[in-house]
């Protein structure tokens, strides 16, 4: 299809298409948004960047828009991909719609969301730990719910998520649309999805395993020590946004706050962090009022801000997977983007887990490039560039537990630390 007019879509949503200036769809949504509006089942794979939110939401808001019943559950791992999907919907609906959705996130009060469930909103979106919690008050029934959509399946369908998915799907209707939606799909992770889909149509854009081709990537063999200087030194290089990855909540702040030691306009989002400084933070850089945002994953997935010009795995991640999202956040919608890792000596065997994964299982016998000691500054700080253009158990979504999460993943050691080390960021 080479124009939305060509998937007959009602008015409100042509409008809202050409409000925000999107007259072509991507290759996702040529081939999800009909597939959905004929009421199959999807698992649909593609890059970063790529459209996926409006090619799920379009079909559910073409087939509610008019309809007197129904609903729709949206379920993502993240607050901040939760409320940005949000932002999404009363896009192509427009804010009158506001009365129809309801947000099911930790870290806000519950009082508004009881508030919002009680006028019967025809779309719902939350993390699954929110919702299960709402489920068990009864203050939200699901047995209207015709369509159901899990952004980020990769994600929701490892073991951190998988009792609260499974707590959701037995409330639903068995008679249902299920969307499935990732930028990355695991062989493992199309075994579970078939738990929850009937006779799907796979959708796969591109290779599962690839990065966006206009990222340029590069990488970095250094230090622990030295980690930090080459930091200062590929800022300086820079122009523009940049988020900084790292491992965990602790080296988050850390590592922030030793940049504004050093001049630079930085600011740190991990989950430890109260929801509205969560919002502050993401807002301030996407307002460019903060030129680095330095991140544990939490950031890595569904953050769509357009400025970001650069990605930094100053920690790489625990899983290729991780990589290809994280570097995602860069080089979207066509753009270029630039992405650098920084590999130590501890390091090595993950960064060729990655290669071989992006690769598509091609090993390398060549290893990151070391570089010469970074030059020191003779400045007390780097040049800046100022751009403008354990606390308690908590799920992987930064929800209370019921119990701590070790207790629940004894088994498949090889995805238990990538789990936990989630659910201590998020």
């Amino acid at each position: 299809m080479t124009n939305f007019k060509a998937f007959g879509l009602p008015n409100t949503i042509l409008n809202a298409l050409d409000n925000i200036q999107i007259t072509q769809p991507t290759p996702i949504q040529s081939q999800a948004i009909p597939t959905a509006l004929e009421g199959h089942d999807i698992l649909a794979s593609a890059q970063t960047g790529s459209g996926k939110t409006i090619a799920y939401l379009i079909p559910i808001i073409s087939k509610l828009l008019n309809s007197a019943c129904g609903s729709a559950l949206i379920l993502a791992p993240t607050r901040e991909l939760a409320d940005q999907i949000k932002s999404s919907l009363l896009t192509l609906l427009g804010k009158k719609a506001l009365h129809e959705t309801a947000l099911l996130i930790g870290g806000i009060p519950i009082f508004k969301q009881y508030q919002a469930l009680k006028k019967n909103p025809k779309y719902i979106i939350g993390t699954p730990g929110r919702v299960v919690d709402h489920l068990e008050r009864r203050s939200l029934r699901l047995h209207d719910t015709q369509h159901f959509i899990l952004d980020e399946t990769d994600r929701m369908l490892e073991m951190g998520f998988s009792e609260d998915i499974e707590k959701i799907t037995n409330s639903l209707p068995t008679s249902r649309q299920t969307l499935m939606f990732s930028a990355t799909m695991p062989d493992n992770i199309v075994k579970l999805s078939q738990k929850y889909l009937k006779t799907p149509k796979y959708i796969t854009i591109g290779k599962p395993t690839s990065t966006v081709e206009t990222i340029e990537q590069k990488v970095l063999k250094t230090t622990a020590k030295e980690k930090f200087s080459h930091l200062l030194e590929a800022l300086q290089e820079r122009d523009g946004s940049v988020i900084v990855f790292v491992k965990t909540k602790f080296s988050a702040a850390l590592l922030a706050e030793k940049l504004q030691r050093h001049d630079h306009q930085a600011q740190a989002i991990h989950g430890d962090l109260k929801q509205r400084q969560r919002n502050a933070v993401i807002q301030a850089f996407r307002n460019q009022k903060c030129r680095i945002l330095v991140a544990t994953d939490i950031a890595a997935r569904g953050l769509d801000i357009p400025h970001i010009m650069h990605v930094i795995n100053y920690d790489l991640p625990q899983c290729p997977e991780d990589y290809i999202h994280r570097i995602g956040r860069t080089g979207r919608a066509g753009m270029t983007g630039h992405a650098l890792s920084f590999v130590g000596p501890d390091e090595q065997k993950k960064w060729r887990a990655i290669h071989e994964h992006v690769n598509h299982g091609k090993t390398s016998n060549t290893q990151p490039q070391r570089s010469a000691k970074p030059k020191r500054s003779s400045k007390p700080g780097m040049k800046h560039h100022n751009n403008r253009a354990h606390a308690k158990h908590r799920r992987p979504d930064g929800e209370q537990a019921k119990k701590p999460f070790h207790k629940q993943r004894r088994n498949k050691s090889s995805n238990r630390s990538k789990n936990e080390n989630a659910a201590s960021q998020q």
